[in-house]
């Protein structure tokens, strides 16, 4: 009954309309929505007490409800001997990995104890004693393990020329186990600054932990779902990249990264309280400085532990953590893309090939600074080294459907050579026909049709209609189907040197033997 217990007003309220009102159980349940037995539950309970209205209302919501649900206590006397609550949550905490139960701790118990609790009051008395416990002081930072990133406002570093302030953003990120700490600025708190700066810090550590922690941040999580966080496929495809995991703190939960929230505050102390008073006139040179404080704050020590920072970093962290891949992470990022029906996908206003049988499918798509990749359900399908030519393609020919790849393999030299395989005067007709264009690319519709016009024709009659068109100056492929389709090409008379026709015979017609008679060589004498 306990988790399923009204709040205190309406319990109240439930008395007043019984002692008051005078109403029934089962009016008293329709009024305030409860169930007729909770109404008499509450009512009896309060009957138990010995609880009147006037007297009930004139309490607090707290002394009713000691009144009403008074706690029993577990124990009973010195019969049955407390368990220990401190050693059930060590044990619970140190042998997690070996999946260790209340249940196995609990027989434990009963056999150091034949008289203790059941089953049932040790866990209630375990629970009781853990819920007051602040677990958040206790979060366990196991060797190697988690690094938490956060970002602050960093200084502002000047402008030589004009003397324009610009503001920084210091990156820090702390160990778990160790406190090792790693700051940096940025101009930025965008995706490519948060990535540099985690490849930086990496490198600094000379190793990687298992978990990163960082806070919701946009760069890193795309949506910060309390129970589902949607991470940012560059910043997951880079944890990839070097074996981490990323466990982005709950959203309003600082505490989930309570490490990086006091290194914070202790890089501000340590680094941005010992620089304000000095002016930097590039980024590079702030981060000098930053590097510099950083040495002294890691080796500087702790007050507690007489241990400075990289010393339990060296012999609790490092040799837990991961090792560094051979090369760093190269910055990429991730967009989507739909392949369009001349089988490329446009990125950056320009155009990359993939597999014709990707059409209208949307792609992921990897971006570095010198590659394009491909990606169909995690499958890479296409690869081209980046192009920043805004407007123009990049095409593979194996991306290409055959007939496609079969067009494109031509060029104005091969489609003249083939042309002369027929005939020189259907070379010289495709010749001319790409020579009208302005791009001979123009003209291979052309060429193609008179090329497919020996599967039609003898190469003769090609060859013969091709003559005919650069006799009449009609050199396209309307004209030369036209001559062959009129059976043009077969006269063999088109050569105006042989078809010359005998003249009639007119005694006014004098011949050319006239000329050749001594006589009139002489000229006309009249």
């Amino acid at each position: 009954m306990a988790n399923e217990r009204l709040p205190m007003r309406k319990i109240k309220e439930i008395l007043r309309l019984k002692h008051v009102c005078g109403l029934s159980g089962r009016q008293i349940a329709k009024s305030c929505r409860v169930a007729r037995s909770a109404v008499g539950d509450y009512l009896r309970r309060a009957e138990r007490a010995g609880l009147s209205w006037p007297q009930a209302a004139e309490m607090s919501e707290v002394q009713l409800e000691v009144r009403l649900f008074p706690e029993t206590p577990l124990s009973s006397g010195a019969k049955r001997p407390a368990p220990d609550c401190q050693y059930i949550y060590d044990q619970l905490r140190n042998y997690r990995k070996i999946n260790l139960t209340l249940t196995q701790l609990w027989l434990e118990y009963r056999e150091r104890h034949p008289d203790g609790y059941q089953y049932t009051q040790f866990c209630e008395y375990y629970r009781q004693w853990r819920s007051k416990l602040d677990y958040c002081m206790r979060q366990e930072h196991r060797a190697g393990e988690r690094v938490f990133v956060d970002y602050c406002d960093g200084m502002s570093i000047v402008d030589p020329g004009t003397g324009e302030l610009t503001s920084t953003q210091l990156f820090v990120a702390v160990w778990g186990a160790s406190n090792y700490t790693f700051a940096e600025a940025g101009l930025t708190q965008g995706l490519p600054c948060w990535i540099g700066a985690h490849v930086r810090a990496f490198e600094y550590f000379t190793c990687a932990p298992r978990v990163l922690v960082p806070d919701n941040l946009r760069s890193g999580i795309n949506d910060a779902c309390f129970y589902e966080p949607e991470l940012n496929p560059t910043y997951a495809d880079m944890a990839a990249h070097y074996g981490c995991v990323v466990l982005p703190a709950r959203p309003a939960k600082p505490r989930d990264k309570a490490k990086v929230e006091v290194g914070v505050l202790i890089a501000q102390r340590w680094i941005l309280a010992v620089l304000r008073h000095r002016t930097f006139y590039s980024l590079a040179e702030l981060n000098a400085a930053i590097r510099e404080l950083l040495k002294d704050l890691n080796t500087r020590l702790l007050r507690k532990m007489q241990k400075s920072r990289r010393e339990i970093f060296e012999s609790l962290d490092r040799p837990q953590a991961l090792p560094l891949p051979q090369k760093p992470y190269e910055y990429a990022e991730w967009k989507k893309a739909t392949v369009s029906i001349d089988y490329h996908i446009e990125v950056d206003k320009h155009y990359y090939s993939v597999p014709f049988r990707l059409l209208r499918e949307t792609l992921d798509v990897r971006l570095t600074a010198t590659t394009l990749e491909a990606f169909r359900k995690g499958e890479r399908v296409a690869a081209h080294a980046r192009s920043y030519n805004s407007g123009l393609h990049t095409t593979l020919k194996e991306h290409m459907p055959p007939e496609h790849r079969r067009y494109a393999e031509w060029t104005p030299s091969r489609m003249i050579e083939w042309a002369r395989k027929t005939g020189e005067a259907t070379a010289q007709v495709v010749e001319r026909i790409m020579a009208a264009r302005t791009y001979p690319e123009q003209g291979y519709r052309s060429c193609l049709g008179i090329m497919h016009l020996s599967h039609s024709y003898e190469a003769e009659r090609v060859e013969a209609a091709a003559r005919r068109a650069l006799k009449f100056n009609t050199c396209t492929f309307k004209s030369m189907r036209a001559i062959l389709a009129a059976g043009l090409d077969r006269d063999h008379q088109t050569d105006t040197s042989a078809r010359q026709l005998p003249l009639p015979f007119h005694e006014n017609i004098r011949g050319k033997e006239y000329y050749d008679l001594p006589e009139t060589r002489g000229g006309n004498s009249c």
